[in-house]
């Protein structure tokens, strides 16, 4: 059931052909384009209330995509997303801060636990998954599962409460 799911989820999204990284400054490039068109069709095809735009952050060893708005509907939302220097053959980390300690299957930093699901699905479609992919079968299953119990458990509450 689950994997008929993530086969209907990569399906919608747009495969990538660029295996550049960040430190390949050739293909980089192209990579971001591509990456970014995915993202823009993914939107497109699933309008959402509000979006939130992204700024982007350089590090020495990796690269981070910080969106503005921090809340939405009162719960926490994607605070960043950290790019390896090996992105595309290493999947990406995700880090909600407002979350670390809340919950089991989180690091410290408030980075989600995605080695058991995703990570294996990342590395059979290197390079043809990005940050589309990252999104709908590594964060919105994580979210659907966690926020829920966190809710219930009361650890987070809406803002209007």
């Amino acid at each position: 059931m689950a994997e008929e799911a993530a086969r209907r989820a990569v399906a919608e999204l747009p495969l990538l052909r660029t295996s550049a990284g960040p430190r390949d400054r050739e293909g980089w490039a192209p990579r971001l384009k591509e990456e970014y068109r995915a993202l823009i069709q993914v939107c497109r095809a699933k309008p959402r209330r509000s979006g939130s735009p992204v700024r982007r952050e350089q590090q020495a060893r990796r690269q981070r995509l910080v969106p503005s708005r921090v809340q939405r509907r009162g719960h926490p939302v994607v605070r960043e997303v950290l790019i390896p220097v090996t992105y595309p053959s290493t999947a990406p980390e995700i880090a909600i801060p407002e979350l670390d300690g809340k919950t089991a299957k989180m690091y410290r930093g408030g980075k989600i636990c995605l080695s058991d699901h995703f990570k294996p699905l990342w590395a059979r479609n290197v390079p043809k998954f990005g940050l589309a992919h990252l999104m709908a079968l590594g964060l919105g299953p994580w979210l659907a599962v966690e926020i829920p119990d966190l809710v219930a458990k009361g650890i987070i509450q809406h803002k209007e409460k």
